[in-house]
């Protein structure tokens, strides 16, 4: 699979922009062959297209690290780094761009690639009718069942990070102004709703490692429903209830064939290699939906490794099986500490350079050290220090689970589930075979459970956010240890101070300053930065 998706990657690498976005929401295809309606003839154009639909994916997360930058957010993580670094991920660690204020486009990457890959499903979707599908109208089914998941996935980040941003679902570079979240949650749900009715109602294992599913869709409709209906307090959006969306994931665990594996410490390279367990791999049946990486040694825009990684790698030294990285994400004890010492998803998630006794001696290189590093996504090494892949920046190959059958099941029981006792203890029992079964299962418990089972997978910010920001603020405030934090000031913040900040910008983060600037205006500034 690996090479497979490689290779199609560098199939369309000449064809397939990554512009600088030196305007307003530009994202053209610089081929001039797909820049016109005359390309679009063939299924095989479409699916070349399609292709790079898939590959904005990877890139996104590449340009801005955000399933790191979410475990920073909340109460999971520091935003840690090296001594020496700037003070970036301090500033969004403390919501407060004093701490930084040459970094105005802090996100600047991440939005740019966000929107270049909406732009790549708009061009696609825009051109269907114009492909002579003949006897392939299936393909046409799923090609564009496909391109809308993915432009749903791109705009429930967006939503989530800035809440009101431009919303364009046709090809365009105009400056277009930022829609309130319910216009843009509507069209999500539209989306998701339009996939996951449009594809085949298959076993997963019929369907390549990679592609979107209908299980895939109806699992995300959930997540995106919990987040609008919990933050803003409305039961319906865009058609979708609290009924529907548990319907949707009642369906993945009925009919998706996905199933939790047997060891929690096997979904994860580096806790199995640690463990000497076998890895499950990849395509698990676990696995509902991933963004596939695999491993290239250069920076070119169509290079498809995990650059994102190595932001979590224990910082300057290299200690078996851990990689050595730039230390960002250094783990509150307070999360380690969180975990019974039977529950075997402490050991999978988090390393402890004590408890697993390794001989670390560049402490004092990492800042806002803990003594524990995020361990679900470590690059690793081999027993003389030196990386797995030729190069440990661009040429780990890790995929990035992004939806697990495990949140499936928790979805389901906080919906309201009959079965929901049944779901949580499937989770909390795999975890922790030792642990008495519960006979009654609140949404306290089901969100508690969450925070153990998706610690280092950037799902705990979004699920304290929906909450409301008056929760969410308060409970990372209280879980945080202050005492970590290392600014560059000489008065990092006290917890009642932290939370001010968290709640002056209502959680949302802080809009590029260079897209205001380039848009002229047309996009207004966050409060609180």
């Amino acid at each position: 699979m690996k090479k497979g998706y490689r290779n199609i990657i560098v199939a369309v690498a000449a064809i397939i922009a990554f512009s600088s976005c030196k305007k307003f929401l530009t994202t053209e295809l610089t081929d001039a062959k797909q820049t016109t309606l005359s390309y679009y003839k063939k299924p095989s154009e479409a699916y070349t297209a399609l292709v790079g639909c898939f590959n904005g994916l990877n890139q996104i997360y590449n340009n801005d690290a955000i399933p790191a930058l979410l475990e920073v957010f909340s109460d999971n993580s520091f935003g840690g780094t090296g001594t020496f670094d700037g003070y970036g991920w301090a500033m969004v660690d403390e919501f407060d761009k004093s701490i930084s204020p040459s970094d105005v486009s802090f996100h600047s990457g991440g939005w740019k690639a966000y929107y270049q890959t909406i732009y790549r499903c708009n061009v696609l979707l825009e051109n269907m009718d114009n492909v002579a599908w003949g006897d392939s109208t299936a393909l046409r089914t799923q090609y564009a069942a496909e391109a809308k998941f993915i432009r749903a996935y791109c705009y429930l980040d967006l939503v989530r990070l800035f809440e009101k941003v431009p919303l364009v679902t046709t090809p365009t570079i105009a400056n277009v102004p930022q829609a309130g979240p319910e216009e843009t949650f509507t069209q999500i749900m539209t989306d998701l709703r339009e996939a996951s009715d449009s594809l085949p109602s298959a076993n997963y294992k019929s369907v390549p490692g990679g592609r979107i599913t209908k299980w895939a869709a109806e699992s995300l409709l959930a997540r995106a429903y919990l987040y609008y209906a919990g933050l803003y307090g409305k039961g319906t959006i865009g058609g979708e209830t609290a009924a529907t969306a548990l319907t949707a994931v009642e369906d993945v665990i009925a009919h998706s064939g996905h199933s939790l594996v047997s060891d929690f410490t096997t979904l994860w390279p580096a806790a199995s290699t640690a463990k000497n367990v076998a890895y499950a791999g990849e395509d698990n049946p676990e696995v509902v939906f991933a963004i596939k990486y695999s491993s290239t040694d250069n920076w070119s825009a169509d290079a498809t490794g995990n650059r994102w990684m190595v932001m979590e790698g224990i910082r300057s030294e290299s200690l078996y099986p851990y990689q050595a990285g730039w230390g960002a994400c250094t783990v509150d004890p307070k999360l380690y500490n969180l975990y019974p010492s039977t529950d075997t998803r402490r050991f999978a998630t988090i390393i402890s350079i004590a408890d697993e006794n390794l001989a670390y001696t560049k402490s004092a290189d990492c800042r806002e050290y803990t003594g524990y590093f995020m361990k679900k996504y470590a690059m690793q090494c081999d027993q003389n220090g030196n990386s797995i892949v030729s190069n440990f920046q661009t040429g780990q190959y890790q995929d990035f689970f992004v939806i697990r059958y495990s949140d499936v099941l928790l979805m389901a029981a906080e919906l309201g589930s009959p079965n929901a006792v049944s779901y949580y203890n499937q989770v909390r029992l795999r975890a922790d075979p030792s642990a008495a079964p519960a006979a009654a299962v609140s949404e306290a418990e089901i969100l508690a459970e969450r925070r153990l089972e998706f610690a280092g997978e950037g799902l705990r910010y979004w699920d304290l956010l929906r909450q409301g920001i008056d929760v969410a603020a308060s409970t990372i405030a209280a879980n945080t240890t202050v005492s970590y934090f290392q600014d560059g000031t000489s008065n990092p913040p006290t917890a009642s101070k932290f939370e001010a900040n968290i709640k002056a910008t209502r959680g949302f983060q802080q809009i590029p300053n260079d897209q205001i600037t380039l848009s002229s205006g047309t996009l207004k500034q966050n409060a609180g930065w």
